[in-house]
């Protein structure tokens, strides 16, 4: 609506925004109406006009098969649509005009802000099904005339409420319809369940709304406020009353006529089905990041007495074997830390990059000079990405460290060890390169001995369902390369250590 309304009209910003506040609450004016409804504005040049937005109704047959939007009729195509524009009134047919072999009542709505019209809404209503309307429909109608006349006096959209948003409810939710004292006219069926499942034995019909609702909320208290000026109908306000282990939530819409408030439409949807599942998602989410604080804390004091161990050690390849063991649990406590602090099973994983090589730049020989460096930026990754990807980046940044770039200050005067990194709509490239001693003769991945490397390939293929190439840097030194999709083939987390169950 935008990019037609600037590029064709002549609409300020302030017409735009308020043509915005419109269509945002105008399903409740299709709905009432049982009609489509088309917004015109004038082009830019005043010999015509252009669609720039269109609403069907949920509570009966659409005029309309097809997308009207960016539709442009010339001046006198639209008589009715010119004639509100002009008179700034409300234009109505006199016989159905039929389109496709459907008889369809048309009329138009001046969309006025300040005194000024801005637009016009094109209200057709589908008479394919007419019959006798019932108490309900009467009302819904009588409804939607009160809004299109508050529609062309610029009454309509509220200045002071916030836009209506998806989980606001709707017509067929539940509609009361009060009176100018603030007592219920008419309830739809929905509307008086709702209020049946607050705790209401009586008929609706004929109470004073707001204090009633107040009562309903909290028995024997005194009466709040705003609740009771939002459920009598006097601003135009959303709430949510929660009694007798049931929650509904209420939207007011005052009905101003002529200068005069006739009374006022309230909305009613019976939403304790979705704070019931709203709370269980929380408890969930709460419980979730909980346990990723406590699975935290337990590597970190597995990697504590892991640390002890290796002290009292002479042996000094035990020693460095559980310095690697250390290592590696760490980074994946990096991993549950950072899941504790998001309310998804998302993380940042260029956060988890940086602590990685700084726990593995504590571990180089100050001799070496190591500088790393991390090019590009891996961005969100889920958990189940993640955590492997984080002991993939950490046994490749240690095995530089300890072989290609061990200390040589003569022969590497700079040791430089560095992270590429790339990312498509549906892969994620890693490189990870050093200037140091390069492969050995004869290197195969196949026949390696090294567990680092292969619990690296075990992790890259088997776990994420990538590629991982080592070769040797032109220049020397040695470079891994890490392609993987973004969603990982294998679903579970930690089943590269363990053996599959067998069949049956």
């Amino acid at each position: 609506m935008n990019d037609l309304a600037r590029e064709l009209t002549a609409l300020r910003e302030a017409d735009i925004e308020w043509l915005h506040a419109l269509v945002s609450d105008w399903q409740l004016l299709a709905d009432l109406s049982f009609a489509d409804l088309v917004l015109w504005a004038p082009l830019r040049r005043g010999n015509g006009w252009v669609v720039l937005a269109q609403m069907r109704p949920t509570t009966g047959p659409t005029s309309f098969q097809d997308d009207a939007v960016g539709t442009q009729a010339a001046a006198l195509e639209r008589p009715f649509v010119d004639a509100a524009y002009a008179e700034q009134r409300i234009c109505r047919e006199g016989d159905p005009e039929w389109t496709k072999d459907v008889p369809v009542r048309r009329e138009t709505i001046p969309v006025t802000r300040k005194g000024r019209v801005i637009a016009v809404i094109e209200r057709s209503t589908n008479l394919s099904s007419a019959r006798t309307p019932s108490r309900l429909e009467l009302t819904y109608l009588k409804g939607a005339d009160d809004l299109a006349q508050m529609i062309a006096a610029g009454m309509f959209p509220h200045p002071e409420e916030e836009p209506a948003l998806v989980r606001s409810p709707r017509v067929g939710d539940g509609l009361l319809r009060l009176g100018r004292s603030g007592r219920v006219s008419y309830a739809s069926p929905n509307a008086l369940s709702a209020y049946r499942r607050l705790g209401l034995s009586a008929d609706l019909v004929g109470a004073d709304l707001g204090p009633l609702t107040a009562r309903l909320c909290a028995p024997g208290l005194p009466a709040d406020d705003s609740l009771m000026v939002t459920a009598s109908g006097r601003a135009p306000r959303e709430t949510e009353v929660e009694s007798n282990g049931s929650v509904v939530q209420l939207r007011s819409i005052p009905l101003v006529v002529g200068g005069l408030r006739t009374g006022a439409l309230i909305l009613v949807r019976d939403v304790t089905e979705l704070r019931r599942r709203e709370r269980e998602l929380m408890t969930k989410d709460a419980t979730i990041r909980e346990i990723h604080h406590r699975v935290k804390n337990n590597l970190q004091t597995v990697a504590a007495l892991l640390r002890l161990q290796a002290r009292r050690l002479t042996a000094p390849e035990a020693r460095a074997a559980l310095e690697e063991a250390v290592r590696r649990v760490g980074s994946i406590a990096i991993v549950h830390e950072t899941l504790s602090h998001t309310p998804e099973e998302i993380v940042d994983f260029d956060d988890i990059t940086e602590r990685v090589a700084a726990m593995a730049g504590e571990v180089s020989a100050p001799e070496a000079r190591v500088t790393p460096v991390i090019s590009g930026r891996f961005g969100l990754l889920p958990a189940a990405v993640a955590t492997p990807l984080a002991l993939v980046l950490t046994e490749l940044m240690q095995n530089a460290l300890q072989h290609g770039l061990a200390p040589a200050p003569s022969a590497l005067p700079c040791a430089i060890l560095q992270v590429n990194v790339s990312r498509t709509a549906d892969r994620l490239t890693m490189t990870v390169e050093d200037n140091g001693a390069g492969l050995p003769a004869g290197f195969s991945l196949d026949s390696t001995s090294s567990l680092g490397l292969q619990i690296v390939r075990t992790l890259v293929e088997a776990e994420l369902g990538g590629r991982l190439v080592i070769s040797r840097r032109p220049g020397g030194g040695t470079v891994v390369l890490v392609d993987l999709p973004l969603e990982p083939a294998a679903a579970g987390l930690g089943d590269w250590w363990a053996a599959p169950e067998p069949a049956g």
